[in-house]
Order: C-alpha cells, then sequence, then structure tokens
C-alpha cells in the first residue's frame, strides 16, 4: 500500500471536450478514473477528485456476484447510472454499454445509449475495434460521446480463451495501434486500453491524438483506471497483477460488524448514549422510577 495522497475536488463539472484535450505529451497531468455503481461510490469518487467515473459493467462481478460481465444488462447498468448521478458529482459520467448491447443493429445500438444517457450518463464506452466503427458512428451521429475500449475486451472473454494480455506480437501490436486510429477517426474522444503490455500502450497512445486510459497497460497512458472495489479493497478474492489496493476496506468492515454483533450478544450495545429515555417526570408517572434520566 502507498502512501495516501492529496486529493482536489474538481471546481467544475468535468466535460467531454476537456477530457479529449488532456494528453500528457501536451503537458496535461494523467487523468484518473475510477469505477462507481452507486449514489455513496459517486460521492466518494468526486470528493477525492477524480475526473471520470465509469459505471462499468465490473458491476456485475463486483456487486452483483456473477462470474463474468457477460450476465449485466442495460436496464442493470441504467439503474446503477441513475444513482451515480443523483450524487450530481463533478467527474464526468460514462457508462458502460453491456455484451450484446451493441453487436445486433446500428438502430439498437443507438437507442441502448439512449437509456444510459437518460439514466444520466454523460458519454458511453463499448469494446471492440475497426469492427465496431459503424456503431460508434452511429451513436456519436446521434450526439451521444463515445469512449473506446480495445486490448484486453472482457465482453469477449468466450471468444480469447480467458483474461489474458492482448497485443503480444508485433502484428497483434500493430493492430492495436491501427484500431486505435479507427476509433479515433470513428469519433472517440478517449480510448481504455486494456490488459497489454507497456510498450504497446506506448505505441498506442503516442500513435492518437485523443487520450489513452489505461488498465494493466502501464505508466504511458494519458490516465489510468482501476475498479472501486479494488482500489478499496472491498473485493478480496482476486488480484490482478495492474492493481494496487490503498485501503483494506473489506477486512475493516468485518472486524466492524464482528465487533457490532459481539456487543449485542453481551448486551454492551446498545447503551445509553444510544438509546431514548423518557423524560423522570413521567417515568414517575408510570411507575417506572429510577429509569429517566
Amino acid at each position: 500500500m502507498s502512501s495516501t495522497p492529496s486529493t482536489s475536488s474538481s471546481a467544475t463539472p468535468v466535460t467531454v471536450p476537456a477530457v479529449r484535450a488532456r494528453k500528457v505529451r501536451d503537458g496535461s497531468e494523467p487523468m484518473v478514473m475510477v469505477t462507481a455503481y452507486d449514489a455513496p461510490g459517486a460521492r466518494i469518487a468526486s470528493e477525492a477528485g477524480v475526473d471520470m467515473i465509469l459505471v462499468g459493467d465490473s458491476l456485475a462481478m463486483v456487486v452483483l456476484g456473477y462470474d463474468d460481465t457477460l450476465q449485466v444488462t442495460v436496464d442493470d447498468i441504467a439503474h446503477h447510472t441513475a444513482a451515480v448521478a443523483r450524487a450530481k458529482p463533478d467527474p464526468l459520467i460514462v457508462a458502460d454499454l453491456p455484451w450484446l448491447s451493441y453487436h445486433v443493429s446500428v438502430e439498437d445500438t443507438v437507442r441502448n445509449a439512449a437509456v444510459l444517457v437518460r439514466a444520466g450518463a454523460e458519454a458511453v464506452k463499448l469494446e471492440g475495434g475497426t469492427k465496431r466503427i459503424p456503431m460508434i458512428e452511429a451513436i456519436v451521429d446521434a450526439e451521444i460521446p463515445v469512449m473506446g475500449h480495445i486490448g484486453l475486451t472482457p465482453q469477449s472473454v468466450h471468444a480469447m480463451g480467458g483474461f489474458k494480455v492482448q497485443g503480444k506480437s508485433s502484428d497483434a501490436a500493430m493492430q492495436l495501434v491501427n484500431d486505435a486510429k479507427a476509433l479515433q477517426h470513428a469519433g472517440c474522444f478517449a480510448i481504455v486500453l486494456e490488459g497489454v503490455p507497456t510498450e504497446v500502450a506506448k505505441l498506442v497512445t503516442e500513435a492518437v491524438d485523443v487520450p489513452t486510459i489505461g488498465i494493466g497497460a502501464g505508466p504511458d497512458c494519458d490516465g489510468q483506471v482501476l475498479v472501486y472495489h479494488d482500489v478499496l479493497g472491498i473485493e478480496d478474492r482476486m488480484a490482478p497483477k495492474f492493481v494496487r489496493r490503498y485501503a483494506e476496506v473489506k477486512k475493516s468492515s468485518v472486524e466492524a460488524i464482528a465487533a457490532y454483533a459481539a456487543d449485542v450478544r453481551t448486551k454492551a450495545f446498545p447503551g445509553p448514549d444510544e438509546s431514548y429515555h423518557l423524560a423522570a417526570d413521567v417515568a414517575e408517572t408510570l411507575g417506572l422510577y429510577g429509569s429517566g434520566q
């Protein structure tokens, strides 16, 4: 666990144009993105000063208890996006388009993106490279900002044969560069790079004019994103190589609930400070001498 950094809350809400302009090579500070799935998480992220909140399809695994992201639906993402939006956070709210919400038809893709915007998203994110260009262009044409996502794309877990690092060969690395350029040309304002070698992430970042957001992609991207539950140590069943835990919230929470349970069982809780009392004269009238305060 590293030392706790100082935080600074955004003075004004973060916008899509502001994010698009944030390239480190142009002198910008790296951006910070974290997932959040409810109002308390959104408030924490906002007060911590992050730049973007992702209502990710990781919701399926860290909140809803599924084994992968493929079970989550547009309605699930919309429900949690609305909860995040009600907190009115300063960070830009980006919502994931889940599996099969942008794979069938352009018309359905735009409608599904609109559902998330109506729920409170200010942009949507979808996975895939050049094959997703028609969908991206249609969403952008509907005036909905799009964030791309290439490299390890969790919605393709079965096609990839598991959660494996991508772009390890020269051909695969150049395909990622080409995909990133195509996503930029289609109108993406930023691109997530997941699970790729550091050197490849640097190549991609240098090849495009929009910012790259890394997760398991090394330090040379224009920003970083991690899952809220991983950062805080709420999720401790798995520890991907790219995760750094900044707290042990699950451990502290288990200890706190266990202490509460012990106090209940020994009648140490509730005590006088957590109890309400009758006025002395009312207690005396009722014959409850000494029960007032």
